[in-house]
Protein backbone atom coordinates (compact mmCIF):
# COMPACT_ATOMS: atom_id res chain seq x y z
CA UNK A 1 0.00 0.00 0.00
CA UNK A 2 1.26 3.43 -0.80
CA UNK A 3 2.60 6.04 2.49
CA UNK A 4 1.35 8.63 -0.08
CA UNK A 5 -1.39 10.69 -0.23
CA UNK A 6 -2.18 13.10 -3.59
CA UNK A 7 -5.38 15.59 -3.91
CA UNK A 8 -6.40 17.92 -6.43
CA UNK A 9 -7.44 20.77 -4.92
CA UNK A 10 -9.51 23.61 -7.41
CA UNK A 11 -10.25 27.10 -6.43
CA UNK A 12 -13.93 27.81 -8.07
CA UNK A 13 -14.72 30.77 -10.05
CA UNK A 14 -17.06 32.18 -12.52
CA UNK A 15 -14.68 32.67 -14.99
CA UNK A 16 -11.49 30.59 -14.19
CA UNK A 17 -10.18 28.27 -11.73
CA UNK A 18 -6.91 27.57 -10.02
CA UNK A 19 -6.06 23.69 -9.56
CA UNK A 20 -2.81 22.08 -7.75
CA UNK A 21 -2.46 18.55 -7.80
CA UNK A 22 -0.31 17.93 -4.21
CA UNK A 23 1.04 15.06 -2.48
CA UNK A 24 2.09 14.40 1.21
CA UNK A 25 4.51 11.75 1.78
CA UNK A 26 4.87 9.62 4.68
CA UNK A 27 7.32 12.50 6.47
CA UNK A 28 4.23 14.72 6.41
CA UNK A 29 6.61 16.40 3.68
CA UNK A 30 4.33 18.38 0.93
CA UNK A 31 4.66 18.55 -2.85
CA UNK A 32 3.01 20.82 -5.03
CA UNK A 33 3.36 18.06 -8.32
CA UNK A 34 1.25 20.48 -10.63
CA UNK A 35 -0.56 23.56 -10.78
CA UNK A 36 -2.40 25.83 -13.60
CA UNK A 37 -4.94 28.48 -13.63
CA UNK A 38 -7.33 28.07 -16.58
CA UNK A 39 -10.73 28.81 -17.72
CA UNK A 40 -14.21 27.43 -16.24
CA UNK A 41 -15.28 25.11 -19.00
CA UNK A 42 -11.71 23.28 -18.85
CA UNK A 43 -12.19 21.84 -15.61
CA UNK A 44 -12.83 18.28 -17.42
CA UNK A 45 -9.98 18.58 -19.42
CA UNK A 46 -7.29 19.94 -16.30
CA UNK A 47 -8.46 17.12 -14.32
CA UNK A 48 -7.48 14.58 -17.19
CA UNK A 49 -4.25 16.43 -17.29
CA UNK A 50 -4.13 16.41 -13.23
CA UNK A 51 -4.50 12.57 -13.71
CA UNK A 52 -1.95 12.00 -16.32
CA UNK A 53 0.88 13.16 -13.60
CA UNK A 54 -0.76 11.48 -11.22
CA UNK A 55 -3.55 8.93 -10.08
CA UNK A 56 -5.54 10.99 -7.01
CA UNK A 57 -8.27 9.56 -4.67
CA UNK A 58 -9.97 12.94 -3.83
CA UNK A 59 -10.92 16.87 -4.69
CA UNK A 60 -11.02 19.75 -2.73
CA UNK A 61 -13.08 22.38 -3.64
CA UNK A 62 -13.22 25.85 -2.56
CA UNK A 63 -16.63 27.06 -0.62
CA UNK A 64 -16.50 29.93 -2.55
CA UNK A 65 -18.03 31.54 -6.02
CA UNK A 66 -19.27 28.52 -8.46
CA UNK A 67 -18.29 25.51 -5.81
CA UNK A 68 -21.54 23.97 -6.08
CA UNK A 69 -21.22 24.06 -9.83
CA UNK A 70 -17.56 22.47 -9.87
CA UNK A 71 -18.80 19.82 -7.19
CA UNK A 72 -21.09 18.80 -9.65
CA UNK A 73 -19.41 18.70 -12.63
CA UNK A 74 -16.22 16.77 -10.61
CA UNK A 75 -18.56 14.15 -9.37
CA UNK A 76 -20.19 13.39 -13.11
CA UNK A 77 -16.28 13.22 -14.51
CA UNK A 78 -15.07 11.29 -12.09
CA UNK A 79 -17.52 9.98 -10.06
CA UNK A 80 -14.84 7.33 -7.99
CA UNK A 81 -13.12 10.33 -6.15
CA UNK A 82 -14.11 11.87 -3.14
CA UNK A 83 -15.03 15.29 -3.17
CA UNK A 84 -14.41 17.60 0.17
CA UNK A 85 -15.66 21.05 -0.05
CA UNK A 86 -13.17 23.21 2.37
CA UNK A 87 -13.73 27.51 3.56
CA UNK A 88 -11.68 30.16 1.45
CA UNK A 89 -11.32 32.06 3.80
CA UNK A 90 -8.08 34.47 3.90
CA UNK A 91 -6.75 32.56 0.94
CA UNK A 92 -6.35 35.16 -1.28
CA UNK A 93 -3.99 37.25 0.59
CA UNK A 94 -2.14 33.86 1.70
CA UNK A 95 -1.53 33.15 -2.07
CA UNK A 96 -0.89 36.62 -3.08
CA UNK A 97 2.07 35.72 -0.46
CA UNK A 98 2.71 32.54 -1.83
CA UNK A 99 2.97 33.79 -5.51
CA UNK A 100 6.09 36.07 -4.33
CA UNK A 101 7.88 33.09 -2.66
CA UNK A 102 7.50 31.26 -5.96
CA UNK A 103 8.53 34.08 -8.11
CA UNK A 104 11.21 36.24 -6.30
CA UNK A 105 10.76 39.75 -6.73
CA UNK A 106 13.16 41.49 -9.09
CA UNK A 107 14.08 45.61 -9.63
CA UNK A 108 11.28 47.98 -8.19
CA UNK A 109 9.15 45.27 -6.97
CA UNK A 110 12.18 44.35 -4.44
CA UNK A 111 11.56 47.90 -2.94
CA UNK A 112 8.06 47.67 -1.64
CA UNK A 113 6.90 45.19 1.08
CA UNK A 114 5.07 42.05 -0.39
CA UNK A 115 2.23 42.95 1.23
CA UNK A 116 1.50 46.45 -0.89
CA UNK A 117 1.98 44.66 -4.06
CA UNK A 118 -0.93 42.81 -6.35
CA UNK A 119 0.68 40.00 -8.09
CA UNK A 120 1.15 40.93 -12.08
CA UNK A 121 -0.70 37.08 -12.41
CA UNK A 122 -3.58 35.14 -11.75
CA UNK A 123 -2.80 33.58 -8.07
CA UNK A 124 -6.10 31.27 -8.39
CA UNK A 125 -3.58 28.44 -8.45
CA UNK A 126 -1.53 29.13 -5.58
CA UNK A 127 -4.98 29.95 -3.27
CA UNK A 128 -6.10 25.41 -4.48
CA UNK A 129 -2.81 24.94 -3.06
CA UNK A 130 -3.30 26.53 -0.03
CA UNK A 131 -6.70 24.94 0.41
CA UNK A 132 -4.81 21.16 -0.22
CA UNK A 133 -2.25 22.30 2.52
CA UNK A 134 -5.16 23.78 4.90
CA UNK A 135 -6.58 19.64 4.58
CA UNK A 136 -3.24 17.72 4.22
CA UNK A 137 -1.70 19.15 7.22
Amino acid sequence: MSSEKTVLAIDPGTSKLGMALVQRAKDGKLSLLWRCVCPTAELESRVNQALSVTAFSMAIVGNGTKSKDIVGRLRSHTPSIGILTVDERDTTMQARERYWEHHPRTGWRRLLPATLQTPPDPVDDFVALILAERVLT
